[in-house]
């Protein structure tokens, strides 16, 4: 089975939760920014039950351009990662 695109995740919400689609994108694009902005905010957010977002910082370093097989300096940078909790992994495995 291919991945759930975001209008298939849309009807599978309409269908479980008997509300409109219109009303339902409402509340997933609400949480997608309530989530973005916490984690930018305080470093973290959490979905009970399936994980959280945690705000990590990835120093500086070599790398090497695929291409080329160069060597070149990465920037250091903030990036976001996805924790998956304990109650999920059980559940799918």
């Amino acid at each position: 089975m291919a991945k759930m695109t975001q209008s298939q995740m849309l009807d599978a919400l309409v269908k479980e939760t008997n509300l409109k689609k219109k009303e339902v994108k409402g509340v997933v694009d609400a949480l997608t920014n309530l989530a973005l902005k916490e984690v930018k905010k305080s470093g973290e957010f959490s979905i009970p039950g399936i994980g959280k977002l945690v705000k990590a910082h990835r120093k500086a370093r070599m790398g090497r351009n695929p291409a080329t097989g160069q060597a070149i300096k990465i920037k250091a940078k903030t990036i976001v990662k996805f924790r998956i909790s304990k109650t999920a992994k059980d559940s799918v495995l």
